[in-house]
Formats: C-alpha cells, sequence, structure tokens
C-alpha cells in the first residue's frame, strides 16, 4: 500500500493561497460564521488546482521531491494560522484525539508464514482456469480462493480472467488492474502460476465446472481432483466463495491471506495515482473515507428506496426486473430498512457524523461510483460536511482519463485512499467494505467504524416523526452504540444461529473481512502456537 509522506509543493505561490484559504475559514470559524458549502467548495477546487499546478505539473505519478523554497518557509513562519485553533467550537484536546484515535491492536500483528512442514509446489496434476466474477472485490477475494484451491488440487493457476459481463461491463484484463509480475513471483512458493495455457492445450477438451459454494478442502481432494483423469484443463465457472470461511487447514488459510492482502497488489499506475490521491486528501489534515454505497446498482440489488422519489423508486424496480441473475424482483423497501438491510442515505450519514462528534471542518473521500440521483441527493451531507472530496475532484482529467472507462480500475482507486485513511466508515457492509475492513485489521486495526443500520434508522426515523432531536441525547446514544464498533481485534464470527444449509455459511463474517485468529496473532502469546495442518 501507498506511504504516507506529506505533499510538499515546490512553488511559494502555492503555499500562500493554501495558508490564505485555511485562514479564512479559520476566521470565519472563529467568528462565528457559517461556511457554507459554496465557500468551501471554492477553497477546496483553489486548493487542489494550485498543488496540481505546481507540484504535480509535468508529473501526474510522481510526488514533489524538490526541497522547500525559503519564501514558502516565510509565508507559514509569519502568516500561517496557529494548528491548534479549532473549527465548530470543537471540544478540548482529548476529545479531538478520540475521533481520530484507532482501536487498540492488542499487540496483534499479521502471521502468514507458511509452518516448517509446507513445501514447495512440486510437479502440477493439470492447469486451473478461472473466471471470476462480481466487481473488484469480489473477484480479489474470489482469486484469492482459487490460488488456495489450486494449492489444494496441486494443479498449476493461470492468470485468471476477470469478469466482463457483470453490471459495469469492464473489459479490464488482469495486468490492466494488478500487478501482474509481483503476484506471479509472490507465490512462487505456493503455486505455480502461469500467464497462459501451453500451445498445444489451448484447444484441448476441458472441464467446465462451477466449483460447490463454500466447500472445504475435502470437496476438491475427493472430487474435484478425480477430473484431472479425464482432462489436464478444469476451468471453474465461478471463483467467488467457494471456500469456506472457517475449519480450513492453517497453511491454507495463510496462503488465502498471502494471495489477499500481498500478492494481489494493483498495477503500477493505479498504485501511483492512488498514493497521489492520498497524499492530496492528506493535505487537508486527518480524513476519513466513506465508502458511500448509493449507487444505482446497489439501490437496485436491494430494493431500498426510501428518500427516493417514486419516478426513481420506479427506475431501480425495472432495472432488478431486467437484470435475470437478480433473483429476488419484488422487495418490501421499508422492511429492508428497518432490518438494516439498506445502506445509509447521504443524509443519515451527515446525521451520523455530526453525532459521532465529527466537526463540519472534516476532510471526507468519498469512495464511490456515480452517486444515484447526483447532487440532489447530496445536499443534506454537503451542507453538514463542505470538505466533500472524490477523485474526480482530487484529480485532473488528464491523470483520470487512462482510467475513468473502467470501473474495476476506478474502485481500486477507491480501495487505495480508503485502506491509507485515518478513518473508515462504510455505509453498508459490500465487497468492498469487507476488504477494505479486513485489509484495516491486517495492517494493525487502523479505526473503521461500523454502523449499527438497524439501531441507526430507528433512532433518525424518531427524529423525522419529531420524537428526538438532534443534540446531545441523540450524539450520546449514537457513540454509545458504536464504542466497539471501531475495529479493534476480536475473533471472526461464526454463523448466525438457528440458521441452516447455505444460510448458515452466509451468515459468517467473511474470512477477508476478518482474518482473525487465522492470519493474525500475538506473538508469544499461546494462541500462536497452534497446530498446523499442511497441504
Amino acid at each position: 500500500m501507498p506511504l504516507r509522506r506529506k505533499v510538499r509543493p515546490a512553488g511559494a505561490g502555492a503555499a500562500a493561497r493554501r495558508a490564505a484559504l485555511r485562514w479564512w475559514l479559520l476566521s470565519l470559524a472563529a467568528a462565528g460564521a457559517t461556511v457554507t458549502s459554496a465557500a468551501a467548495l471554492l477553497a477546496v477546487a483553489l486548493h487542489v488546482s494550485s498543488a496540481a499546478s505546481s507540484a504535480f505539473a509535468g508529473a501526474p505519478y510522481r510526488l514533489s521531491q524538490q526541497p522547500r523554497e525559503v519564501e514558502e518557509l516565510r509565508w507559514e513562519q509569519e502568516f500561517a494560522p496557529p494548528q491548534s485553533r479549532k473549527l465548530d467550537g470543537a471540544a478540548d484536546d482529548a476529545a479531538d484525539k478520540r475521533l481520530w484515535l484507532p482501536a487498540p491492536s492488542r499487540g496483534f500483528v499479521p502471521c502468514v508464514a507458511p509452518s516448517p512442514e509446507y513445501k514447495s509446489p512440486g510437479a502440477s496434476r493439470g492447469f486451473l482456469l478461472v473466471h471470476t466474477n462480481g466487481g473488484l472485490n469480489q473477484m480479489r477475494a474470489g482469486i484469492s480462493d482459487m490460488v488456495a484451491v489450486a494449492r489444494i488440487l496441486n494443479a498449476s493457476l493461470i492468470i485468471p480472467e476477470l469478469d466482463k459481463k457483470s453490471f459495469w461491463h469492464d473489459k479490464s484484463n488482469f495486468s490492466d488492474v494488478f500487478d501482474e509480475e509481483h503476484f506471479i513471483h509472490s507465490l512462487v512458493n505456493d503455486v505455480k502460476v502461469e500467464k497462459k495455457l501451453p500451445k498445444d492445450l489451448m484447444k484441448a477438451p476441458k472441464s467446465v465446472r462451477y466449483f460447490k459454494s463454500w466447500s472445504g478442502v475435502d470437496y476438491y481432494q475427493d472430487e474435484i481432483s478425480l477430473l484431472w483423469d479425464h482432462r489436464q484443463v478444469i476451468r471453474a465457472a465461478k471463483s467467488d466463495s467457494r471456500l469456506a470461511n472457517n475449519y480450513l487447514p492453517p497453511d491454507i488459510q495463510k496462503l488465502r491471506c498471502r494471495a489477499f492482502f500481498q500478492a494481489l497488489r494493483f498495477a503500477p499506475p493505479i498504485e501511483a495515482l492512488g498514493n497521489l490521491l492520498v497524499e492530496r486528501m492528506r493535505s487537508f489534515g486527518p480524513y476519513i473515507a466513506l465508502h458511500l454505497r448509493y449507487e444505482k446498482d446497489m439501490l437496485a440489488f436491494s430494493g431500498c428506496t426510501y428518500g427516493l422519489s417514486q419516478t426513481e423508486s420506479e427506475e431501480l424496480a425495472m432495472i432488478r426486473e431486467n437484470t435475470t441473475y437478480w433473483k429476488v424482483k419484488d422487495i418490501d423497501s421499508s422492511e429492508q430498512r428497518s432490518h438494516g438491510y439498506c445502506p445509509l442515505t447521504p443524509k443519515e450519514v451527515g446525521m451520523f457524523l455530526s453525532a459521532l462528534g465529527y466537526p463540519s471542518s472534516t476532510p471526507i473521500y468519498i469512495a464511490a461510483g456515480e452517486i444515484y440521483g447526483g447532487e440532489s441527493h447530496m445536499v443534506d451531507l454537503q451542507s453538514r460536511f463542505p470538505i466533500l472530496m472524490n477523485k474526480e475532484k482530487l484529480a485532473s482529467a488528464e491523470e483520470l482519463q487512462p482510467f475513468s472507462q473502467y470501473a474495476a480500475q476506478m474502485a481500486a482507486l477507491d480501495y487505495i485512499v480508503s485502506v491509507e485513511s485515518d478513518v473508515f466508515i462504510p455505509s453498508y457492509s459490500g465487497n468492498m467494505a469487507r476488504a477494505v475492513a479486513g485489509h484495516r485489521r491486517f495492517l494493525g486495526h487502523r479505526k473503521t467504524i461500523s454502523p449499527d443500520r438497524k439501531a441507526l434508522v430507528r433512532l433518525f426515523d424518531k427524529v423525522s416523526n419529531g420524537v428526538l432531536k438532534e443534540g446531545e441525547m441523540l450524539s450520546q446514544r449514537i457513540i454509545d452504540i458504536h464504542r466497539r464498533r471501531q475495529g479493534s481485534p476480536r475473533k471472526r464470527k461464526g454463523p448466525v444461529p438457528g440458521t441452516k444449509g447455505k444460510d448458515r455459511f452466509r451468515s459468517e463474517e467473511a474470512f477477508y473481512e476478518n482474518p482473525l485468529p487465522d492470519c493474525l496473532c500475538q506473538p508469544g502469546s499461546p494462541a500462536s502456537d497452534d497446530s498446523l495442518v499442511s497441504i
């Protein structure tokens, strides 16, 4: 992941403009004035444009390495506002620190090295072709599972084919999204990875199978491995959720983590621009990455229409009806929302962040595609938190041009900025939210606040009905509900009691969302000496 380095613009003029804008906003707040959305956005636009036109001009993927100019230092020493000044009447230092302080990691660190009994791959029995399915993070999880399956089957893995037929119609190939050479070399002691099938097998008959969901080692060793007796090539028609979350051999679980968190590094151009976006967000100070899952595909799939117009609701219902592989067509939106199955709306997110105590000056990065309904549904959030940024605001059109037509590559940029944020908050627990939350756990349990949507909508409905007012009482209740939902170490949750069959597996916490205890341990503790089983 990108290193955290402070942006140091080359020109004194850029520093002057930024300092003046900071001082202007602080002065308004100190005087009791309301920082309007328009004013804040103007400041943001000038801030980003000045940085882009100086430090990043002519080098879209390189951070400036030039030393700071004497004039820039003089400006900051003589004119820059004191950094201790707080906006919105923020509380004392302790309260401010609480907003950004991550949960204690309790000494947990990544433990993904294979056991002494783990052997390098021998001669493979055949070749495993993989057709991934879903969006970026669904594909990442599926690829990582297929790395483990290839190990179990003693097969050579062919570089996976990315999904080109899903909702996004993304034509990206593996090497467009991921660092292919790094992927191959990272797994050299685990699985043989080849870029293509040998020429003599290109047209050979293949065994095409939909591997059984949430399967264990026995399924692959006892059923799938028999296919090698008839074919040299097995094709996995889908890759998502083809391995169980739990009760797999420790070496297989650790391999899954090595694949997901280490081998699947993004392609160099994506990493470079993602790193640049992180640096530009950091120039505003500590920031929240908000995965605002309020996009057309999500709302259509979930049937969540709260706050939408009748026309918008009908459009989403039509999309759901016409998407053949979405099996559920008739959905009660009110029931979905009451059970916490809907993403929070932008307005609800604004209320949530305010209740937690974040001031309106908080920089927020919106990690999302196109928000359904556009600015009309962002007004309430924008009015509370004017400094709303996204990749389109942080980067120039020229910088984004190589990626803008590819959903997976654009999502990868959001992923990088989200993993590196000071606080990550998802409005919905989808694939992106789970992947980022798991990655942040893996990197030291960085602060990740998981909204309790079921509890929140009940409180927000009381506010809408006039039963409860925004203020100290609502804030305290929301803070209390989320004290233990901030990414602290805990063992991965098992199935919901009473569930059976596939629903039982589906209700488990996803492996990549929380890799503890399989891939995280406290060195020297008894828990780190678990017995190992090798494959």
